[in-house]
């Protein structure tokens, strides 16, 4: 199915998807699905758990007409979307949705199973995924604290081929006008300013300030300038792209009882070239011991892997591994302004991204000969910080 000339894949559904929790009931999901699954009833929908964040994941449990038994629908799904009170999610949950209309014609991708998407195309960012419940499923969540051990994060990556693989210098994608390009949308090429005020919560925590380089508290515009360096390096490759994660850590997936890893959270789905994904997940994942032992061995099994699946135009290692060293500023940034509160634990990331950074001499390889490209003042125009976390900086 494509999406229809005014961007919605079920253009018959009236009004507009509801922003709030009590809004969803057995009636609304009925005239929901009803586009996609004629004939379908909702005859019951119970809570199971809610919970909030960037956006809203709502376990429920159905009793569904025989139509809906039909089609497959488990009595256990969940619904992802923004019902969150109180917090603008942005364009989100729209483009996860269109993400998994996308994917659904993927069939060995490495994705959860989606029984339904629908998003309202009219610049509120509204979408709606109805996915497996994968509470129930066999299987356990990633965390940024999980210990993969070298063969895990072989097979880790082994799955981002597969699904690199899946849209690899495809033309499909070229059409795709609601997927942002790495590096080159504000999300990505401003989240270091933008975030800059959480950066600035844990850099004042004395177990960072003994971690962190030296730089980070005396010059650290450096920071912002290989950021921007970074980006501008993304957006002037020429090789062949793909669709990538955009935020591949190992908390942004599932690993099933049978050994697969599958990717979850598509907020930051975008066209890019793979070597984001595959610097994130695996510095991350890595011990900075088993990283320096393994890297190069690790992004050869990831080449070739990706290149048994077909691609074509696939960098040598060598043209690789000069991408991955510049990677790691990306996961510097996302990490640095991770609050723990919000479900990973940041710390152990930090070390790992930092020490990377130093080992593949990642912020002269960006910086050294090269004007920065703007002065900012850091923390200006930043995020505010929510009520929890302003009296930190107050002090």
């Amino acid at each position: 199915m494509t999406d229809s000339p005014l961007g919605r894949p079920y253009p018959q559904r009236s009004g507009r998807l509801p922003r709030h929790l009590s809004e969803i009931d057995a009636a609304w999901l009925t005239q929901l699905l009803q586009p996609r699954y004629p004939g379908i009833e909702v005859l019951a929908l119970t809570a199971v758990e809610v919970r909030n964040g960037h956006t809203t994941k709502f376990r429920v449990r159905l009793e569904l007409n025989e139509v809906g038994q039909r089609a497959g629908i488990p009595a256990h799904v969940c619904l992802k979307s923004n019902w969150s009170e109180g917090f603008e999610s942005g364009d989100i949950c729209e483009l996860e949705a269109r993400f998994y209309q996308l994917a659904s014609g993927w069939p060995d991708a490495p994705l959860p199973e989606i029984y339904f998407t629908d998003w309202d195309a009219d610049g509120g960012g509204r979408g709606v995924v109805m996915m497996e419940d994968l509470g129930l499923a066999a299987g356990q969540f990633g965390h940024s604290t999980d210990h993969l051990g070298v063969d895990g994060v072989a097979r880790g990556l082994e799955s981002l081929a597969t699904l690199h693989a899946a849209t690899w210098n495809s033309p499909q994608l070229r059409g795709q006008g609601w997927l942002p390009v790495s590096m080159a949308n504000p999300v990505d090429s401003d989240g270091l300013l933008r975030m800059y005020n959480y950066i600035k919560v844990n850099l004042r925590k004395p177990e960072y300030h003994r971690l962190l380089p030296k730089w980070m508290y005396q010059t650290p515009e450096l920071f912002s300038h290989a950021f921007d360096e970074l980006a501008a390096f993304e957006r002037e490759q020429t090789s062949p792209g793909c669709l990538i994660h955009g935020d591949s850590h190992q908390g942004n997936s599932f690993l099933r009882s049978d050994g697969q890893r599958i990717w979850l959270d598509w907020q930051l789905a975008r066209y890019g070239r793979p070597w984001r994904d595959v610097a994130y997940f695996m510095l991350g994942a890595l011990t900075v011991a088993e990283r320096r032992a393994d890297a190069q061995r690790l992004l050869a099994i990831y080449r070739d892997k990706l290149i048994s699946l077909g691609a074509e135009g696939v960098l040598d290692q060598d043209a690789a591994w000069e991408q991955l060293r510049r990677w790691p500023v990306w996961g510097m940034q996302t990490w640095m302004s991770n609050m723990d509160e919000w479900g990973q634990a940041g710390m152990p990331m930090v070390e790992r991204f930092f020490a990377a950074a130093e080992d593949f001499d990642t912020v002269r390889l960006l910086t050294h000969g090269r004007k920065p490209r703007r002065t900012p003042l850091l923390g200006q125009d930043a995020r505010p910080l929510t009520l929890a976390y302003q009296h930190l900086l107050e002090k």
